[in-house]
């Protein structure tokens, strides 16, 4: 019977890890992460992260960056704004996209009355912190 119960304890995990990294995470102010896979890729020392960001209206996220890439897929709430250092600012709606090269500095704003959502692809260095906090970026 023991064994029984041992067995299904691994089998239990063994699932729960394969259903894939789906973690939660409320930031401040009104901006909710939600981590769905993390996978290394075939070039060495990178892995992609893949993260849905949900601002309330009206949030703004920090000024920040990532240790790579970030490639933005608008899900739902229109309209996010999207401010990059070196760049004018952009409006998407849900459709959009969006890339973001490498160490870019910047920022997202939901300039809409209803919760906005994106879907964030990040390929980055592994072991890397995911996102750095910046000063304040460009005058707004």
């Amino acid at each position: 019977m023991r064994a029984m119960h041992m067995a299904a304890a691994v089998v239990v995990v063994v699932a729960g890890s394969a259903v894939g990294f789906h973690v939660v995470r409320a930031q401040s102010s009104g901006i909710t992460r939600i981590d769905l896979q993390r996978h290394d890729l075939s070039v060495p020392g990178r892995e992609v992260v893949q993260t849905i960001v949900e601002l309330g209206p009206g949030v703004r996220s920090s000024w920040h960056r990532h240790p790579g890439e970030e490639i933005v897929y608008v899900l739902e709430g229109a309209p996010l704004e999207y401010e990059m250092e070196g760049r004018p600012a952009v409006t998407l709606k849900p459709g959009d996209v969006l890339f973001i090269p490498a160490g870019t500095a910047h920022s997202a704003r939901n300039v809409g009355t209803s919760k906005g959502a994106e879907l964030a692809t990040y390929i980055v260095e592994k072991g890397k912190p995911l996102l750095t906090d910046v000063p304040a970026g460009p005058a707004r």
